[in-house]
């Protein structure tokens, strides 16, 4: 299992805290495919057909302890197995800024995940 911030990821807050981007991390994604998390990945693996979620974006903790976090849920349209999730920057395409893998979470129809990405500078 891993989890990284990809290297677009590491970009995107760059560009965020110097104000060259407006772009929000505040969607969530998952997909079906095997792999592991590695700093240059672009997309998640074999993403599925769901809607990306809209997290709530809020700043955990102050001070040396803040930390960035996106809560989203999402729900199954099928039968499958979610093998990994990521926070982007748009409903469809977009930046992957973290993008973590882990066992196979089977899922029926109508089933959901709530996913809490959280980014800790310190």
């Amino acid at each position: 299992m891993a989890v990284v911030l990809t290297n677009l990821g590491e970009q995107w807050v760059a560009d965020r805290c110097s104000g060259v981007s407006a772009l929000d991390g505040h969607f969530i994604g998952w997909g079906t495919g095997a792999g592991t998390s590695a700093k240059g990945d672009t997309t998640l693996f074999t993403e599925a057909a769901e809607t990306r979620a809209v997290g709530v974006v809020t700043t955990q903790g102050s001070g040396a302890a803040a930390k960035y976090q996106v809560v989203g849920t999402i729900t199954s349209l099928s039968v499958q197995t979610i093998t990994n999730a990521g926070n982007l920057t748009a409903a469809s395409a977009g930046v992957l800024i973290v993008h973590g893998d882990f066992t196979g979470i089977p899922l029926a129809i109508g089933d959901a995940i709530q996913f809490t990405i959280t980014l800790d500078p310190s």
